[in-house]
């Protein structure tokens, strides 16, 4: 089988990381796989650049200007599709294409025109909205009809003049329904149901696929040596954050909260501080890495994982928190709650700080090694990735 992958980004981030992971593995099976992606950090077969920095940024302007994210990169998007002509893939799957890199009406209409057989994977909402990536915080479920009057407009990829919303959820309804052969994939049973709301409905499979976690890579480091090598105590309890960025998005105030009613804990967030507020003396950010190693020895280091965020599609840091060893703290909102299984994780209703005091106070006290077994088995089964690239290999021959 041909499988052609297109995405923002090929090597680093959630997303990056897992078209990387895809493409070796289906590589490595025997399949022919390409991938074209607006950044490409690390040099591979088969893996190919769309667009260049320069054309990235008059797409980023002019998205803003004229809030149409999506609909310029032009020269780049038919370098593209001349690409798709020659490779003749069986599939295209399609991952993040809001990102300042791609004409997405002008791939879309080719896509039907050819009837390519097409996945989706819903990393976030964006692909069946007018505007947003997420609109949870925002209570907004225009979407489910039509949107307009957009209340995301300076989120995310901003509009600085135009609420264009009607016209892109439009423009998006009216070519991927087209797509006769179209696989629509959620990373989590939340945004596949939020999917069975939208225009997505009535594609050829709709269904869920976990991400995965390359359980090799993520697996349990001894606490004690993952601590001396980050310079932490041993002896001392740690909470963990990570996030890429941290703001009131990802619930930077819940965790200056739990500092300040936890003055004997530490807290330790992974990400950019995007923020620069003073803080509590016992929570500090560390800013971001790219080292998926040094987050593995963050994870180990960790007593617990608190996931504060009230936007997941899916939760990857939970996912690879759980894979470690280390339990979860996380609340109810979108797919939180589908990570946090009984004997790894716990849940509480809004970000309730009460609630997580009490649940990190009970791991105090069981200690957090206690957990740690049932952790990784649990993470092992759920999110393997051989079974679940499995499952997309499934979904590919579904719509064949």
């Amino acid at each position: 089988m041909k499988i052609l992958q297109i995405n923002a980004v090929y090597g680093r981030g959630s997303t990056g990381r897992m078209v990387k992971e895809m493409h070796e593995y289906f590589s490595s099976i025997g399949h022919s796989s390409y991938v074209f992606a607006g950044d490409v950090s690390e040099k591979a077969s088969d893996v190919h650049r769309i667009g260049n920095t320069i054309d990235h940024k008059i797409h980023a302007l002019l998205s803003r200007i004229f809030g149409l994210q999506g609909y310029f990169s032009t020269l780049p998007t038919l370098f593209l599709i001349r690409q798709i002509s020659k490779i003749r893939p069986d599939v295209v799957h399609l991952h993040n294409l809001h990102n300042n890199y791609i004409n997405f009406p002008l791939l879309l209409r080719y896509l039907y025109r050819k009837d390519i057989p097409t996945a989706i994977t819903l990393h976030d909402c964006w692909f069946y909205t007018g505007h947003c990536s997420h609109y949870t915080l925002d209570a907004c479920n225009k979407w489910t009809d039509k949107c307009h009057s957009c209340p995301a407009l300076h989120k995310g990829s901003k509009s600085w003049f135009f609420d264009t919303s009607e016209k892109v959820f439009r423009d998006k309804k009216n070519l991927i329904t087209k797509i006769p052969r179209l696989a629509v994939i959620g990373n989590s049973e939340w945004i596949t149901n939020e999917a069975r709301k939208s225009f997505l409905k009535n594609a050829k499979k709709v269904c869920r696929i976990y991400n995965w976690i390359d359980t090799n890579v993520f697996a349990p480091k001894s606490k004690k040596d993952s601590r001396q090598a980050l310079g932490l105590n041993p002896d001392d309890f740690y909470v963990i954050g990570v996030a890429q960025g941290w703001n009131e998005d990802k619930g930077l105030s819940v965790f200056i909260n739990l500092a300040e009613l936890l003055p004997e804990v530490n807290f330790i967030l992974v990400g950019e501080d995007l923020t620069k507020q003073q803080l509590p003396q016992n929570l500090k950010i560390i800013g971001r890495t790219q080292d998926v190693e040094e987050l593995v020895t963050y994870y180990s280091a960790a007593d617990v994982l608190v996931n504060a965020s009230l936007q997941e599609s899916f939760g990857l840091v939970s996912a690879e928190a759980l894979s470690c060893g280390t339990p979860i703290i996380t609340n109810t909102s979108t797919a939180n709650p589908e990570l946090a299984q009984e004997g790894c994780g716990w849940i509480a209703e809004k970000n309730d700080l009460k609630k997580i005091k009490e649940y990190i106070n009970h791991i105090r006290e069981k200690g957090s090694e206690s957990f740690s077994k049932n952790c990784r088995e649990k993470a092992t089964c759920r999110f393997s990735k051989e079974k679940n690239l499995t499952e997309y290999l499934h979904a590919y021959f579904n719509i064949q």
